[in-house]
């Protein structure tokens, strides 16, 4: 008899999302197994744990997901998971923080894809601008935009001091060639507009960010994505479903066009399915991060 299916959800929070409970059950996982407030150096006992109790079959049969909103402790959490394995006894892993992982890889290939079709151009070399920039999401958005040959500035509202911190250890830790700025201001955004072809916007749901007399200034724009489902949305003129209508508030920018919350959220779905599916069809173990959920979501789009 064929095992049942177990996924082991690590979450160094007090609770596991039940967003992401509700995920893996739908991606055919039989057993959902939470575990909160789980410290990055208790992953090795648990993950050793879950791998010597079920035998080499019954390991194919078994997953882990880590969650939390620190992207730095979720992939700490990955790396001491992957070294936890022995071979033969080894289980797959995916992090996906926050949603972090999936909403952004989601996020950079769908204005990847309207900047081929709309404007003939890759991402790569584009000026990108991440409104949001140091929560998870927007870090995980910067990062995945550089490593894909953009020049990105990550922006926070209130403190520069704090961009340039998770600039400084995303690109350590990752290879990213991010920057870091604040915009308190009106003026400030307008600013950073001036220069962008990209921006993204993953900042707090139900704050418009940019406003249609912001917009106004961005003189090369070419596509704008945001993430934000909560009225008001966050960049104003872009409706949750557009995925390449026109951005009709940048004025100065003829082609640009915008990438709304239901089009991302859309591919997220389909990404952070897929992906956990892959948990159990792989027959090597597998380890998921953002890397390989921007490979996948370019697949999807």
């Amino acid at each position: 008899m064929e095992k049942r299916a177990i996924l082991h959800m690590f979450d160094p929070m007090p609770h596991v999302s039940p967003f992401d409970i509700n995920m893996a059950v739908d991606a055919g996982f039989d057993v959902i197994v939470p575990y909160g407030n789980v410290k990055a150096e208790e992953v090795h006992g648990l993950v050793q744990d879950a791998i010597f109790s079920r035998g080499p079959a019954g390991v194919k049969r078994t997953g882990i997901f880590i969650g939390g909103r620190d992207l730095a402790v979720a992939l700490t959490m990955l790396e001491t998971a992957k070294a936890a394995m022995v071979p033969p006894f080894e289980v797959s892993v995916l992090a996906d923080p926050s949603g972090g992982f999936t909403t952004a890889a989601a996020l950079v290939a769908l204005v990847e894809k309207q900047l081929k079709l709309k404007h003939g151009t890759e991402l790569a070399g584009q000026r990108a601008v991440v409104f949001g920039g140091t929560g998870p999401v927007g870090i995980a958005t910067g990062v995945i935009a550089s490593l894909a040959g953009a020049d990105v500035t990550l922006v926070d509202p209130f403190n520069v001091e704090t961009a340039l911190a998770k600039a400084d250890e995303y690109n350590h830790r990752c290879g990213a060639r991010l920057h870091g700025t604040f915009a308190g201001s009106e003026a400030d955004k307008a600013r950073l507009l001036s220069n962008a072809d990209v921006v993204f916007c993953t900042a707090k749901a139900g704050v418009e960010v940019l406003n249609a007399s912001v917009l106004a200034d961005a003189k090369r724009l070419k596509v704008a994505g945001d993430v934000n489902a909560v009225p008001p949305l966050g960049i104003e003129g872009i409706k949750l479903k557009h995925n390449g209508e026109p951005l009709v508030h940048a004025v100065n920018s003829p082609g640009a066009v915008g990438v709304g919350a239901l089009a991302v959220g859309n591919v997220k779905y389909q990404l952070q399915n897929h992906l956990l599916a892959l948990l159990l069809q792989s027959e090597s173990p597998v380890f998921f991060d953002f890397r390989a959920a921007f490979e996948r979501a370019r697949e999807i789009v």
